[in-house]
């Protein structure tokens, strides 16, 4: 068992994650943790910096947008250890791509809001009345749609 003056309570990692102690429970229960957590005498959960790392992983996987049954194939295969590289390789290009599609949207969506910004920016400075781009091109563009 290990003892508590060499990990962090769940408490303290709590602190130090962002992630509350019913989620860290969660992940424990849900089989999202790469290792199982020790026990201090009295049960008390005992983390280590391992844990911490790992928590961080799955913190930044999750932030992505990877679904928690995802997380917990990738710490499957961690936990069986040497011998399925080529299939964690895969999971994680399989989600890097996701998230690299998620980012193109999220540019043009930002494209479009910064079109608008533009459009409201120059009506205020112009004093003149705000045309808006609700019913034009994705693009944004003004056009003779009111506001």
């Amino acid at each position: 068992m290990a003892d508590v003056a060499s990990g962090l309570s769940i408490g303290q990692v709590a602190d130090q994650t962002g992630l509350s102690v019913h989620t860290l429970r969660f992940y424990e229960r849900e089989g999202i943790l790469a290792f199982p957590i020790e026990r201090a005498l009295g049960g008390r959960r005992v983390y280590s910096e391992q844990d911490i790392e790992w928590l961080a992983v799955c913190t930044t996987l999750r932030a992505s947008g990877m679904p928690l049954p995802v997380i917990r194939q990738y710490a499957d295969l961690v936990r069986e250890g040497a011998g399925n590289e080529e299939d964690r390789l895969a999971l994680l290009r399989q989600h890097r791509q996701q998230v690299i599609s998620q980012i193109q949207a999220l540019t043009d969506c930002l494209g479009v809001i910064s079109s608008k910004v533009r459009v409201y920016e120059d009506h205020l400075v112009q004093g003149t009345e705000c045309l808006d781009a609700t019913a034009s091109s994705a693009a944004g563009e003004a056009t003779s749609t009111r506001s």
